[in-house]
């Protein structure tokens, strides 16, 4: 295995870190800012992805998706502290921004390369409709049902329902991590006739270097959250001087998040790997809504910050139009290029309208 010493997954933190002590003392250009937040992004999906290869399936995707929605969290938090004006939607327009991200950008993409090139791909339908099934519960009751809840009028939700709301999101994740790990891991498992293309992958790292990746994905995870804080004000004043809507913050903020993960699942569905696409695409956005919604709530509960949750009538028919879509190309536990491209026309419509709404 190359020595990690000489990689650049130590050069990235250390930049990182470097630009958090420098940027106390002058003003850093956004845009350095930005390389070397995505940097670190990078990095710490890589490490995490390094001990993923260590422990194995399901266990290697579940990790992933874990540390990049950790980032997530972290962005949204560090955000909604400093309170300004569209604050109250940044949860709200983020991890809608992810699901459509992933359910059509990301899905959309994996099933349209992997089939020009292997024409036909395969999965395990029982894990998708699992996670299908528990992340269409989830949307809506985190993102439409606000908008119907009487106490305290939408798109908010009352204090109690929050609360309420927070804890089953939580319990119902939990439940599917329980299946997808330990109950039921079989489900997530790629098919007998592409287990083959797992053998490909080189051998596991020795425990040395899992430690050290271990070490540096906790150092990763704190500076980007730090950089994001350092940086917010750049993105939403260039949000603003675009004349965008203040919606487009989330969907940057969910699209960087997304980008090392993304990276991941499109080689493994380039390699074949189908079934790990789909694990890191749907986990991950399970982890969005599972842990990001529970730890906002809670900071809008704690803190007194409003919290916006419903959607707009345009963002919830195109979330229905997703779940459904999806539900359907993902039924017959085979996929065309047909499927990755009605997918694709969806997030086409979602980036249109988000821009011109």
């Amino acid at each position: 295995m190359k020595n990690l010493i000489s990689s650049w997954v130590w050069a990235a933190p250390l930049a990182g870190l470097f630009c958090l002590l420098l940027g106390g003392v002058v003003a850093l250009p956004a845009p350095l800012l930005g390389l070397v937040l995505i940097a670190t992004v990078l990095a710490a999906v890589h490490h995490a992805e390094l001990i993923a290869h260590k422990v194995g399936e399901p266990f290697g995707t579940f990790l992933l998706a874990l540390a990049v929605t950790v980032i997530e969290v972290g962005l949204i938090l560090t955000l909604m502290l400093q309170g300004k004006a569209g604050s109250e939607t940044l949860a709200r327009d983020t991890v809608y921004s992810a699901v459509m991200i992933i359910l059509n950008g990301l899905v959309g993409i994996c099933i349209f390369i992997g089939a020009l090139r292997h024409r036909e791909q395969t999965f395990q339908q029982a894990g998708v409709s699992a996670s299908l099934a528990t992340l269409s519960t989830l949307t809506v009751l985190t993102l439409v049902l606000p908008n119907f809840a009487i106490s305290a009028g939408g798109p908010f939700y009352a204090p109690s329902q929050l609360a309420f709301v927070a804890i089953v999101s939580l319990l119902l994740y939990l439940t599917f991590v329980s299946v997808q790990t330990i109950r039921h891991r079989d489900y997530f498992l790629p098919p007998h006739d592409a287990a083959a293309d797992l053998d490909a992958h080189a051998p596991p790292p020795d425990d040395r270097a899992t430690l050290i990746s271990a070490i540096l994905l906790v150092a990763c995870l704190a500076e980007v959250v730090l950089l994001a804080k350092a940086l917010a004000p750049a993105i939403e004043r260039a949000v603003a001087a675009a004349g965008a809507p203040h919606a487009v913050v989330g969907v940057v903020i969910a699209g960087l998040v997304l980008l090392p993960e993304s990276v991941a699942a499109t080689r493994a569905a380039l390699a074949n790997r189908l079934q790990t696409s789909l694990n890191l695409a749907l986990g991950s956005a399970l982890a969005t809504i599972g842990l990001t919604i529970p730890a906002v709530a809670g900071l809008s509960l704690v803190g007194g910050f409003h919290l916006a949750l419903g959607l707009d009538a345009r963002s919830t028919v195109l979330l229905f139009l997703t779940l459904l879509v999806a539900g359907t190309s993902l039924a017959a536990a085979r996929t065309t290029v047909l499927q990755g491209a009605v997918h694709l026309v969806i997030f086409g419509v979602f980036v249109f309208t988000t821009l011109v709404p």
